[in-house]
């Protein structure tokens, strides 16, 4: 009984030591030598701080000024809305958005009518992202729920995709480039270098982040703060 239970003590030392300590340390390592950056979490940084994640989502955002000059609050919080100057994430579906704490998906299904509110609601966001102070559209070709890509109308199965599509960002280059008074062209060249191809060549479709080119639109120096 003894030797039996000197056997299985051992057993559960070395076990731990193997797969608690030394397998965890070798798959770190040869992480941190091989691939550092996204072993690290695929980090972004400014300046030297690190601003964000090129596996989660951001929103970008700025507050709403009332008619008195001041910001408006609700329960205490200020009350925010898309920053027109920068390209917006996909809808996310955690609490708060893009809370990579709570990555999650609402689990309605396509006839329900959660779901269905949800995506009208988003659709309706984005269509009013897209009309100017003039109520002119800044990309004239994207006039009713028919021509929003579904990115910019569903949320992803994580709720914090950093992506967005090729066929997103474009519509956005259109409002982003009169905002921070920039060439079209000299954003569209943006999402292109910005733009990364499917997986192997052949697996996903091609996806722009929003945080790595939002970063690349301030550093030319207009339209930011």
């Amino acid at each position: 009984m003894r030797r039996d239970l000197l056997i299985a003590f051992r057993s559960i030392v070395v076990i731990t030591i193997l797969f608690g300590l030394g397998y965890p340390l070798l798959v770190t390592g040869v992480g941190q030598v091989i691939f550092p950056g996204k072993a690290d979490g695929s980090l972004i940084k400014r300046d030297g701080k690190v601003v964000g994640s090129a596996l989660i989502g951001q929103q970008f955002y700025e507050n709403v000024i009332g008619k008195n000059g001041k910001v408006q609050m609700s329960k205490g919080e200020p009350v925010t809305q898309p920053d027109p100057r920068y390209f917006q994430t996909r809808p996310s579906g955690t609490v708060p958005a893009d809370n990579a704490a709570g990555s999650s998906f609402a689990n309605y299904g396509p006839n329900s009518t959660v779901t269905l509110a949800a995506l009208q609601s988003n659709i309706a966001g984005y269509l009013a992202l897209n009309t100017a102070p003039d109520k002119r559209l800044y990309d004239p070709h994207v006039t009713s729920a028919a021509g929003v890509p579904v990115d910019a109308a569903d949320t992803s199965a994580s709720g914090i995709d950093p992506d967005i599509s090729v066929a997103n960002a474009t519509i956005q280059a259109y409002r982003v480039a009169a905002v921070r008074h920039l060439s079209l062209v000299t954003v569209d060249r943006l999402v292109a270098q910005y733009t990364t191809a499917r997986s192997l060549g052949l697996l996903g479709e091609p996806g722009v982040d929003v945080l790595e080119l939002n970063l690349a639109l301030d550093r030319t120096g207009k339209g930011s703060h």
